[in-house]
């Protein structure tokens, strides 16, 4: 590498170690992000962390905090009005109460950890657009999304999350992220993820790690951010990124629906907690002993109204949280004693379950879905263009 080359370089690294070092001396405090790193102490003890943050590996930040920080209690539904988002600090401490107990020690590890955190409710927003929810919209379309998947976001930009009016309703989209759950991600793809808002302004971002558990700080993040913005929002969608969904099927469908507690996917009931232990959805019976979940809808894609949203947002301030996040709005439901209704064109485990049939690929059947589940941006793009140009079909199933 030639000598002005080395200059150049070594002048950078020297500016970014200056700023990086100034801002840490502004704020008196380490950024979370800093702490990826650090090693591992028992997750049985465990000091006080600067962290709200769950995921599989927790990370620590030693000894910045002292021993002793008392636990704060769990936030409970306020009748005070919020006007923006209030979270600004993400200082939390661990709930070590429960080391005590001995069904705890025989937790797996990221099971122990969410428990410890599982009172840190809310986090700072990242990146916000309360402009979204100015005015009368007719749907809301909400799609979460992690920092990585940008090619996910674009194919559902250029298909079924274009923002238009449709059919004389009003459509807007939003996409919900947390930070990059790998350090080696992070920095990079949270410059990205700042350049592609700057180009299309749909992105929510809060400062929690995008990870399995996590999705549901994310469903509370958004509730919180929907009962704070959200006043003229007739309808909400509300999905995963590698989903079909028609935006015309739908507002057909909601033609005909009274106003009212209108909850609709593809529901499932009497749905039994997982106990194998290999299994992604796994939940040990100290964590949830009931034989079924209450009825909830697959968080594939589901349809509800913009009041519901506002009380599903209190009755989760009064309900803790739960590792699975779909399995989480069912039972807020039912506190609110709504039954989510079930729709045939919604199809969160894809048109049939068998992977490999021809059927999931079959255009004509997409034509009548409401939601289909489990297409990668290219299937998405191709599928769009396959449904939207020319179809010609034998018949249409009758779902709507």
């Amino acid at each position: 590498m030639s000598s002005w080359k080395k200059t150049v370089y070594k002048s950078v690294f020297l500016s970014f170690a200056l700023i990086v070092t100034v801002t840490l001396l502004q704020k008196g405090s380490v950024p979370n992000q800093f702490f990826q790193n650090q090693p591992q102490k028992s997750v049985l003890s465990q000091e006080p962390l600067k962290m709200q943050k769950r995921n599989d590996v927790l990370p620590l930040a030693n000894n910045f905090w002292k021993k002793g920080g008392e636990v704060p209690p769990p936030v409970v539904a306020t009748e005070k009005e919020v006007t923006s988002w209030d979270v600004t600090a993400t200082n939390c401490t661990a709930n070590l109460n429960f080391t005590k107990e001995e069904w705890f020690r025989n937790l797996e590890p990221h099971f122990q950890q969410f428990l410890f955190y599982r009172h840190c409710r809310y986090f700072p927003v990242i990146i916000n657009h309360p402009e979204k929810c100015r005015g009368e919209i007719d749907l809301l379309i909400v799609v979460k999304s992690v920092i990585t998947q940008h090619d996910r976001r674009e194919a559902i930009r250029r298909t079924w999350g274009e923002e238009r009016v449709l059919q004389g309703k009003k459509i807007k989209t939003l996409f919900l992220l947390g930070i990059a759950s790998k350090e080696e991600e992070r920095s990079n793809y949270q410059k990205l993820l700042e350049y592609e808002d700057r180009i299309y302004g749909d992105i929510l971002q809060w400062d929690f790690l995008d990870t399995f558990f996590n999705l549901t700080l994310k469903e509370v993040h958004f509730l919180k951010w929907f009962n704070i913005y959200c006043d003229q929002v007739r309808y909400i969608f509300k999905g995963d990124d590698d989903v079909f969904m028609s935006p015309e099927n739908i507002l057909e469908f909601l033609q005909d629906q009274e106003e009212g507690d209108l909850f609709v996917g593809d529901v499932l009931v009497k749905a039994r907690p997982i106990r194998r232990k290999e299994n992604k959805y796994y939940i040990p019976n100290s964590l949830y002993s009931k034989t079924y979940y209450p009825p909830y809808a697959g968080g594939g894609g589901f349809v509800m109204d913009g009041p519901l949203a506002k009380r599903l947002h209190k009755a989760s301030e009064n309900r803790e949280l739960y590792p699975i996040d779909d399995v989480y709005l069912g039972m807020c439901l039912e506190d609110l004693n709504v039954t989510p209704m079930a729709h045939t064109g919604f199809k969160t485990f894809g048109l049939v379950k068998n992977k490999n049939s021809k059927m999931n690929r079959e255009p004509c059947f997409y034509r009548s879905m409401l939601v289909v589940h489990k297409l990668q941006p290219a299937d998405l793009l191709s599928m769009w263009d396959l449904v939207h140009k020319h179809l010609s079909c034998s018949q249409k199933a009758k779902i709507l």
